[in-house]
């Protein structure tokens, strides 16, 4: 590993670590993307993150937040790093290939399917109230159904 490849590794923990402390499983190479959307039964909440501020101030603590609000959560949290784990990256948006790569981005699975996704252009820019909002109200129809 080169020393710019270790210096973003010890940048990106904090990021990483946002995540993983409520509860999201990080998948960090393709092999494990395919096991988990493969297997994975009832809802996945998919997180694409980023190093980039609208991760950091929007998306992370929105994500977060609507956790500890929504009535129906998720079977499932799970992460992918944009420029991190390139290659979990990649595969993960081949399983919806059908919107437009994004990151930081919100995906939610269930049984099988893409059944929402909030792109990068919903969340850069907004309050961050306005995105937990969202993602709350969308949890809540999504995974009771």
């Amino acid at each position: 590993m080169n020393a710019y490849d270790e210096y973003m590794k010890q940048v990106v923990k904090p990021m990483r670590a946002e995540l993983v402390q409520v509860g999201f499983e990080e998948l960090t190479d393709a092999e494990m993307v395919n096991e988990h959307m493969n297997s994975a039964k009832g809802t996945s909440l998919i997180v694409i993150n980023s190093v980039c501020g609208c991760a950091a101030g929007l998306a992370r603590p929105a994500v977060s937040q609507a956790l500890s609000e929504v009535a129906n959560k998720p079977e499932h949290l799970v992460t992918v790093f944009a420029g991190q784990d390139p290659e979990a990256t990649v595969q993960m948006r081949q399983y919806f290939e059908e919107v437009p790569a994004s990151s930081p981005s919100i995906a939610i699975w269930k049984d099988g399917n893409l059944a929402y996704f909030i792109p990068r252009e919903q969340i850069e820019g907004f309050p961050m109230e306005q995105i937990k909002d969202h993602l709350v109200e969308v949890l809540n129809q999504v995974v009771s159904s």
